[in-house]
């Protein structure tokens, strides 16, 4: 990835409300520039999606959690695809607060989902769905809750710490 692309995607992760112009005086180019260089990342999946980082609790949503699962052993490729789809068809169903379901290794877990809630009874009703999941072990999920009404925060969600990390993991500092 060239320099001026690993800048601009940069620029973007801090504020992608900024205009073309703008970034191009921020990155140094032309504006037409800029252009042409975001149209071609977002055409190659570089850039996948535009989107604010609210404050969570301002807008109603009091609790974030992190809970792990696993699937069912012995769950071949054909019954993670199956998994897939149904996970797919049943989540907007289910809840549109689950932002995140990945699959993974670590903690005696292969998947995690990211959420947010209004409230504990939110949260509840959704772990009572999940856990219809046909394809899923029950047995054991754990979750990690985040009181977002909290006073003391360590380092809020943004992408702009990440953002300055990119530029110095390309500049060989790190």
């Amino acid at each position: 990835m060239k320099d001026i692309e690993l800048r601009l995607i940069s620029e973007l992760m801090k504020n992608s409300f900024r205009s073309d112009r703008e970034l191009a005086q921020a990155l140094k180019v032309s504006q037409p520039t800029v252009s042409r260089i975001r149209a071609r990342l977002e055409k190659e999946g570089y850039i996948s999606e535009y989107t604010a980082v609210p404050n969570f609790n301002k807008i109603g949503y009091h609790l974030f959690a992190l809970t792990f699962f696993s699937w069912k052993q012995g769950l071949n490729s054909n019954g993670m695809e199956e998994a897939r789809k149904w996970a797919l068809e049943k989540a907007p169903l289910v809840s549109h607060n689950v932002v995140l379901i990945e699959r993974g290794i670590g903690l005696g877990y292969d998947s995690f989902m990211a959420s947010f809630h209004k409230d504990y009874s939110s949260y509840a009703k959704l772990v009572e769905e999940v856990k219809k999941c046909p394809y899923m072990n029950t047995s054991k999920l754990d979750s990690f809750l985040v009181d977002l009404d909290d006073k003391v925060h360590y380092r809020p969600l943004t992408f702009s710490t990440l953002a300055k990390h990119l530029l110095k993991m390309n500049e060989g500092k790190e």
